[in-house]
């Protein structure tokens, strides 16, 4: 489809037929016309030309000589209007969040006090279920995946790739990062992460079951880190109350709340508490509204400009007409 940029050029187009017709001649010192040798020489073309520039009635105002400068003038209005073929809409991708998934893969993951389509199964498997139906949820959000236990993991950089995030989600197992909880060392792996990227909206959901037992990183220290960067963090913590109590009773550490909870609220972001599957799932989906997915629709046309068109053949009548003037003794 062919439009034009500045349809307004072609009021242009009236300049000629008003300068023509409503401006008086221009009186030289004694009275007469001024005279302008350049008419005199579009006279003289006709030699050439076989009579392009005669008229037959020299009172008549719409000359030809007229009609071809009226064309060149034609053609420079239209290039000025920009003509323009434009393509079909093509929609853009709607700016995305990065997000970072922050696992907690130690043995602890084992404890089978979930349950799921009946049956029970360990946190890990909860976590696998719930995780990767919130990864296929945020389609044009990045996400990228970090897995820890004693060492921290970048498993997947940000991407917008859900598959190849999923198919990790469902790969890993409980105790290959190792036995203890590094939550300080896979906070600060996120954090790295995240700080070089220039996304706007940047989170980081951070799920655990234990306390920082391991690591170079501090919870302190990490917590610290995270405060100073414009960076939202989600905590949560899993495990069933029964097993809370038996931790206890054995002097096993839990879920530092505490800690989790100050680390949230620095950062501007929430602490929850996933008891089983059903409330693992409503925690997702609480943080899937809160963090909602942009829904401007962009769209983007291509454009290619024709405007050099009428421009190119306004400047080789008009070099024509130079030339034949030239020509002409």
């Amino acid at each position: 489809m062919i439009v034009f940029a500045y349809p307004i050029a072609f009021f242009l187009l009236l300049l000629p037929f008003f300068i023509y017709f409503l401006t008086p001649a221009l009186k030289g010192m004694q009275g007469e016309a001024l005279k302008v040798p350049f008419i005199d020489d579009l006279k003289r073309i006709s030699v050439i030309s076989g009579g392009i520039w005669n008229s037959t009635n020299s009172d008549n105002k719409l000359s030809k000589r007229f009609f071809v400068l009226y064309i060149i003038w034609f053609l420079l209005t239209l290039a000025c209007a920009r003509p323009q073929v434009v393509g079909e809409p093509v929609r853009l991708k709607n700016e995305a969040r990065d997000i970072m998934l922050v696992l907690d893969i130690s043995t602890s993951m084992l404890e089978d006090d979930f349950s799921l389509y009946g049956r029970r199964v360990t946190r890990l498997d909860a976590v696998k279920n719930v995780v990767s139906d919130f990864v296929s949820q945020r389609a044009n959000d990045r996400i990228g995946l970090i897995l820890f236990g004693t060492r921290a993991y970048l498993q997947s950089p940000l991407t917008f790739d859900k598959a190849s995030v999923k198919d990790i989600l469902w790969s890993m197992k409980a105790g290959m990062a190792g036995d203890s909880t590094s939550i300080g060392d896979a906070l600060g792996l996120a954090l790295k992460n995240l700080r070089e990227n220039k996304s706007k909206d940047k989170i980081i959901i951070l799920l655990t079951d234990g306390e920082n037992n391991d690591g170079s990183l501090s919870l302190g220290q990490a917590i610290k880190l995270a405060s100073e960067e414009d960076i939202k963090v989600y905590t949560i913590g899993v495990g069933a109350p029964n097993v809370f109590f038996k931790a206890i009773a054995f002097s096993a550490p839990g879920v530092d709340e505490t800690g989790m909870k100050e680390l949230a609220r620095l950062t501007e972001g929430q602490y929850f508490r996933a008891e089983n599957t059903a409330g693992l799932q409503r925690i997702y989906q609480i943080i899937d509204e809160l963090e909602p997915t942009s829904d401007d629709q962009r769209f983007i046309q291509e454009t290619t400009e024709l405007y050099y068109i009428p421009l190119l053949v306004a400047c080789f009548i008009g070099m024509f007409v130079f030339y034949v003037l030239r020509g002409v003794k």
